[in-house]
């Protein structure tokens, strides 16, 4: 990476790990019986306005990654770097002041918005909890400052006084956005924020996301398993497989030419628009192995169509192969 681009990097994971300890089914002798390897050893970057999409299938370890890197599960091992300061030190030994305002720069949109709103608070009050707790605006402006929220994700002022039953899905979200924006952050984590959406809801909340990113310059974590809005709304690419990242680049490369057996699977369900064009479907054979343990070597070995003796041994090295391109796989010059 350039000079130029590691001056613009906002956050950055270093070689992360989580792993949730797996007990025996005894009421009073419990004992340790393994790990789930929900994040192992894992690392990225995101630059200042830039959108990195994590994808893979359900319980590969993405919304994991996202709470690790806002310390909401603290990792076993690895590091989280925010603007060049380490994370995890700073919110275990800093100050209040000094927590508060990291905090105040990293927020999260929760997947569900049906479950992530108090029904007992009023849309005013959601939005101006964080006021209430961060107090980094007099109080005197936080009714301008809620209206201004709810101008700027495309609602109005008279919502302000409704409660979130009154709204639709596409609405909730909106609200969920508002409030994530409250304390003018720059890291902004997307947990899958259209996946409980009507489809016709969906591109207008990714469009809403874009356009507050050019305005404010923000930086995205977009989890998702649906690559249609992955490719919409992302910059980069990253696909994770049972806890690993196993390819990244950009997303118009990613697309055009993807290297990992397991990229090329998900990109071929990708649903195409029109109907006279052909698409060759991958259909990956078997399950995803028990993440409690995992299989040696390189972890999509059992379900490769190309996996050879040597995939099954040893583990592959995460390698660039062109700009801003890394894939860990043996044979990804059969394929580049």
């Amino acid at each position: 990476m350039s000079e130029q681009k590691a001056e613009q990097v906002v956050v950055e994971a270093r070689g992360l790990v989580k792993y949730f300890p797996v007990y025996s089914k005894g009421v009073v002798l419990k004992k340790r019986v393994g790990f789930v390897h929900a994040v192992d050893n894992i690392s990225f970057q995101i630059r200042k306005g830039e959108t990195l999409a994590l994808v893979g299938e359900s319980g590969c370890g993405k919304t994991t990654t996202a709470k690790v890197m806002l310390d909401l599960e603290h990792p076993d091992a690895g590091q989280a770097l925010f603007e060049g300061q380490e994370l995890f030190s700073t919110l275990k030994k800093g100050s209040r002041a000094e927590k508060m305002a990291i905090r105040r720069k990293m927020q999260l949109v929760f997947q569900n918005p049906y479950g992530s709103l108090d029904p007992r608070m009023t849309v005013y009050d959601i939005i101006s909890e964080p006021f209430e707790i961060h107090r980094h605006i007099p109080r005197s402006e936080w009714k301008e400052r809620v209206y201004e929220l709810l101008r700027i994700v495309g609602l109005e002022e008279y919502h302000a006084e409704r409660y979130p039953h009154e709204f639709s899905g596409g609405q909730r979200q909106r609200i969920c956005i508002a409030r994530a924006l409250a304390v003018d952050p720059k890291f902004i984590v997307a947990d899958e924020p259209v996946s409980s959406l009507d489809v016709s809801i969906r591109a207008q909340i990714l469009n809403l996301l874009v356009d507050l990113q050019k305005q404010k310059d923000l930086s995205y974590l977009y989890i998702s398993h649906d690559l249609s809005s992955v490719r919409q709304i992302s910059h980069r690419v990253a696909v994770m497989y049972l806890g690993e990242i196993v390819e990244e680049a950009p997303t118009d490369e990613l697309f055009r030419k993807p290297v990992h057996p397991y990229t090329q699977a998900l990109i071929s369900a990708v649903p195409i628009p029109d109907p006279a064009t052909k698409v060759q479907r991958i259909i990956l054979p078997g399950e995803v192995p028990s993440p409690i343990n995992p299989p040696g070597g390189c972890r999509f070995h059992p379900r490769c169509p190309y996996a050879t003796d040597i995939c099954s041994e040893k583990k592959p090295e995460y390698e660039k192969i062109a700009e801003d391109h890394y894939v860990a796989c043996h044979w990804w010059k059969k394929f580049y």
